[in-house]
């Protein structure tokens, strides 16, 4: 079954469930606005539906959805090339947040990671961004002494 039911866990009753599931072509609008609204200021390369359209071609069943009363409200990016897992744009609607969404989407992110032997998963947090650190610190997450370097391709 490609549906995971998340709830709001931490005060330990069934509030506001959402289905987690796998991302189809019809969300493409809605998870497009969702990553406006959630990374307003992101960067210039990353445009949200190029971004989209590039993960819906690689490895569609580790791009997730939740949805609330058929709506689209949370979604997460993941990956796996065969020695580490990575984590893209965990994204949940300001609306809809600290009901257990984040923690059911990266769960579900994890259970399929694991089941295709990743060993370990990575993410990458803007470092000024203490809330979400500290939201992934919760999760088991530890933050490591990396340099993270990157270079354009596709220029």
């Amino acid at each position: 079954m490609d549906e995971f039911i998340a709830t709001d866990i931490a005060h330990g009753r069934h509030r506001d469930a959402a289905a987690i599931r796998s991302y189809d072509d019809r969300d493409e609008a809605a998870v497009v606005a969702l990553i406006e609204v959630v990374f307003p200021n992101d960067s210039p390369w990353n445009v949200p539906l190029e971004v989209v359209r590039r993960k819906a071609l690689v490895q569609r069943e580790l791009f997730l959805v939740a949805e609330f009363d058929g709506v689209v409200v949370g979604t997460v990016m993941a990956g796996f090339d065969g020695v580490r897992g990575w984590v893209h744009k965990l994204a949940v609607h300001p609306d809809h947040r600290r009901r257990g969404l984040a923690s059911g989407l990266m769960a579900e992110a994890e259970r399929r990671l694991r089941a295709l032997g990743c060993p370990k998963l990575n993410l990458h947090v803007r470092a000024s961004n203490v809330d979400v650190v500290a939201f992934y610190q919760r999760l088991g997450y530890a933050v490591e002494a990396n340099v993270s370097l990157g270079k354009r391709l596709d220029t």
